[in-house]
C-alpha cells in the first residue's frame, strides 16, 4: 500500500483494515482524528514500531516528558520534524517495513 491510498483510506473509510499492523492501525485512527483510539491501541504494546508510534502521539498530544520516555524505547531521536511530516514518515516507513 502507498501513503497515497493509506491517505484516502482514512478519508473514506469507516475503519482501518485488518490487514494493517496495529502501529499503522494508531496512525490511521490518528489521521481520522481520532486520539484516544489511536493511543489505546499502541498502549500495551512493546515492539519498537508501536513504542515510536506512542512517542508520536505524546508528541501531539504535548506532553514531551512522556513522548521522551517512548522516543528511548523506541531508539529513536526525539522527532524534530513538524507532526503532519512525522506522521507521513512513519505511515511510509511502517508500510515499506511490513510492520
Amino acid at each position: 500500500m502507498s501513503l497515497d491510498k493509506f491517505q484516502k483510506s482514512i478519508k473514506s473509510d469507516k475503519k482501518p483494515s485488518d490487514d494493517l499492523s496495529v502501529p499503522l492501525q494508531s496512525l490511521w485512527w490518528d489521521g481520522k482524528g481520532d486520539w484516544d483510539k489511536a493511543h489505546d491501541l499502541v498502549n500495551e504494546k512493546s515492539d519498537t514500531a508501536s513504542a515510536h508510534v506512542h512517542a508520536y502521539l505524546h508528541r501531539k498530544e504535548g506532553d514531551l516528558s512522556n513522548a521522551s520516555f517512548w522516543y528511548r524505547r523506541a531508539g529513536k531521536p526525539i522527532s524534530e520534524l513538524d507532526l503532519e511530516k512525522e506522521w507521513e514518515q512513519l505511515v511510509v516507513e511502517l508500510l515499506e517495513n511490513g510492520s
